[in-house]
């Protein structure tokens, strides 16, 4: 470490403010500055080691530095940095819930944010394997897969051990991987002839009282009887709800590459989009987190200049929080006909640094009958990380430790806010506990509706 940080090694005592990512600025694209930058931040994370239980990114780093020459950083080739990039999955827990060191520290660290930086400097100098393009390109990929003939037949290709093993050995997918189920029936096509409510609508604290949704990729493609429920919860709430008509990506998966020219191209499409029913004073959700954060976090920090985009964050909720806001309003229906019984919820990692706290269970134990156990580490999923042949080993060892959780819990129901963590923790239970429900649908369930 150099003289001029080495002193300060309390904590930060305030909650992490974040700077914009920075992508507009030409040092951001400079790639021997991304490599200062990079030995900067590594050799703070070698100095506390705070970090080593959260993704595989700290323990390769830790074990680079403790297997070189000097068992220092400057031990290490600056190539082998690229396999700590390789292992974030920009969950941005280490900044939100571990690193003692994030703005306004003076070391001003921000792990997730180097890392996305250096996705995108080596994105746009190299490009990204088409397995990687494939995967993240979810708006084509569920068009095509959604029509009818096509969808059973990727559905049924999807179990079938011959056709995962060419899957492997061509794409790079893991044949043990669990994959989405595609719909041949989206979201707006089961909702076409759905209309919002005609009633009064309600505030109530920042909520309006009527409610857009984002439906997403997975929600339009591989679970729109998700949209179905947030519908029903919604309007037995008396709240009028619809759907957003035309969407693209949010583009999240986008991010994981580290493909900012991808989410540009996304935002342009979507922010306008959004930002006229915000000012109509429709309230905004996703029934993913990581869409979710998308609109609250990721593009806020990289538009930060964007009034548009922030219109949008202003006007975007997860479910849960919106729905406890009303409840603290009074205006939530707590007429619950079904109990529940013992529920295990699993908190998603992008739920968790949009710091809402734990609204799904607060929620669900407001039910009469009804013991809801939370579970708050990463189910291993994250994005195309569980599927891909080089990491699903590593995402089922970070999941392993939820996995047990619920055995031992041995709940009535289980299930994640992220459907796609969802899948991963039936995936990794071997479906001992039944299949994974979302809190939406347990909630619909309660109501008896």
């Amino acid at each position: 470490m150099t003289t001029d940080t080495t002193p300060v090694l309390e904590g930060n005592q305030k909650a992490p403010k974040r700077h914009p990512l920075g992508q507009d600025q030409e040092a951001f694209w400079d790639g021997e500055a991304l490599y200062k930058e990079m030995e900067r931040q590594f050799d703070i994370c070698h100095m506390c080691r705070r970090c080593f239980s959260l993704c595989d990114s700290f323990p390769t780093l830790f074990d680079l530095i403790d297997e070189s020459p000097t068992l220092e950083l400057d031990g290490v080739d600056r190539a082998a940095y690229w396999t700590v990039v390789d292992q974030c999955y920009l969950c941005d827990l280490c900044f939100m819930t571990k690193c003692p060191y994030t703005p306004p520290h003076v070391f001003n660290m921000d792990f997730p944010h180097l890392m996305l930086r250096a996705k995108a400097v080596r994105n746009r100098k190299e490009g990204s394997k088409l397995r990687d393009r494939v995967l993240t390109a979810t708006d084509a990929v569920g068009r095509l897969a959604g029509i009818p003939v096509v969808a059973q037949t990727v559905n049924a290709a999807n179990r079938m051990p011959a056709a995962r093993y060419v899957l492997e050995k061509t794409l790079g997918v893991h044949r043990k991987a669990k994959l989405p189920v595609y719909s041949s029936c989206s979201a707006h096509r089961r909702l076409a002839k759905h209309r919002p409510l005609e009633t009064a609508v309600k505030p109530a604290g920042r909520t309006h009282g009527k409610m857009a949704i984002f439906v997403t990729c997975y929600g339009e493609h591989n679970l729109p009887s998700l949209i179905e429920d947030m519908v029903c919860v919604f309007e037995h709430n008396g709240i009028p709800t619809r759907l957003v008509l035309e969407e693209r990506c949010c583009g999240m998966p986008k991010m994981e590459l580290g493909d900012l020219e991808a989410i540009d191209e996304l935002k342009n499409y979507n922010i306008p989009r959004l930002d006229t029913l915000a000012a109509k004073g429709w309230d905004l959700i996703a029934p993913i987190p990581s869409c979710v954060l998308m609109y609250k976090q990721e593009l806020p920090m990289m538009y930060p200049h964007d009034e548009a985009v922030a219109r949008v964050k202003a006007a975007f909720f997860d479910p849960f929080e919106y729905l406890m806001l009303r409840h603290e309003g009074g205006l939530l229906n707590t007429d619950f006909r079904q109990e529940l019984g013992k529920v295990v919820c699993h908190a998603s990692c992008h739920q968790r640094v949009q710091n809402i706290g734990p609204k799904t269970q607060e929620l669900l134990a407001l039910v009469p009958g009804t013991e809801v156990e939370l579970i708050q580490r990463c189910s291993g999923h994250d994005g195309t990380y569980a599927i891909k042949r080089e990491t699903y080993d590593k995402a089922m060892k970070i999941g392993r430790p939820v996995f047990r959780q619920i055995a031992t819990a041995a709940p009535d129901w289980y299930g994640s806010d992220c459907p796609l963590a969802g899948d991963q923790l039936e995936h990794g239970t071997k479906g001992k506990f039944g299949a994974v429900i979302h809190p939406i649908t347990l909630l619909r369930q309660a109501y008896g509706i």
